[in-house]
């Protein structure tokens, strides 16, 4: 039971971390190479406003506005331009953002890890029950990982941008025949991404210690969530975030140098058994 529950709450952070690269990916078949740069970019964009007086907190939610218009303008003024048919210049392009990212981060902030004062939420725990305790802050992780998902499935199903949101992903030129403008709509789905991102950066911050290295760390677990659950399926993102969580989970309790490893085996594996994911995106 131990296992279990915190197998969740884990997956439920990477499930956090994926989202915005489900987002991206079916909007506009974009695969950000710079995602885990940019999660660790929202943590120390937080830590650079609390270095500027701000209290945690508000240097948190100050974070999120800016993420949004980082994205915005990221897409509009240089991602809109890399898309098509061809993969590699969009890969290029955020492998490059992502070198640029940890360099900048290395020259500002050093390499030292560091984390952002949560006021002490983050040794906060909750018994339920005998010897069973889980944290405040996990929880809260928990929280808003179903809340998030929750918002992306009726934003997408049930309102006027996501409808935009599926009619340019769909086909972008009969969208544009119908008065959308394409770009602009890429640009509010990223803008969207990247505000998830840097909640998912700032919560991890908050959880444990950053440093601007471990960005291709939280790509490959984002990545991993992604395709197990189904490449553009929310659900399917917080289904494979939550078996990657729970699969590091039971590989740490065997040991705890096999925990990232066990769930790199259950990626492959459903990899080759089932390689649209557990929940693949339906037309």
């Amino acid at each position: 039971m131990d296992i279990l529950i915190q197998g969740i709450l884990l997956g439920s952070l990477y499930a956090l971390f994926a989202l915005g690269l489900s987002l991206m990916f079916g909007v506009m078949r974009l695969t950000n190479t710079a995602h885990g740069d940019f999660i660790i970019l929202g943590a120390f964009g937080a830590l650079g406003a609390m270095a500027c007086g701000l209290s945690p907190w508000l240097s948190a939610l100050l974070v999120l506005p800016m993420a949004w218009l980082v994205g915005y303008g990221l897409q509009k003024t240089v991602l809109n331009q890399t898309l098509g048919k061809d993969p590699v210049p969009s890969l290029v392009v955020t492998f490059g953002i992502s070198i640029v990212i940890q360099n900048a981060l290395l020259e500002i902030f050093s390499a030292d890890p560091r984390s952002i004062d949560s006021g002490g939420l983050n040794t906060l725990s909750l018994n339920l029950g005998g010897d069973l305790s889980v944290g405040v802050l996990p929880v809260l992780i928990l929280g808003l990982a179903l809340c998030a998902t929750l918002f992306l499935q009726w934003l997408f199903s049930s309102t006027a941008m996501g409808r935009a949101f599926r009619a340019v992903s769909d086909d972008p030129e009969i969208a544009a025949l119908m008065g959308l403008n394409s770009k602009t709509v890429y640009a509010q789905a990223t803008g969207l991404a990247f505000l998830l991102v840097a909640l998912a950066g700032v919560l991890q911050g908050m959880r444990t210690t950053v440093s601007p290295a471990d960005g291709p760390m939280l790509l490959l677990f984002s990545f991993e969530a992604v395709i197990m659950g189904g490449m553009g399926s929310f659900w399917g993102t917080l289904a494979g975030g939550l078996l990657l969580g729970m699969t590091q989970q039971l590989g740490f309790r065997w040991d705890p140098g096999w925990g990232i490893w066990c769930g790199h085996v259950v990626f492959l594996t459903l990899l080759v058994l089932k390689p649209q994911g557990l929940f693949p995106k339906t037309k």
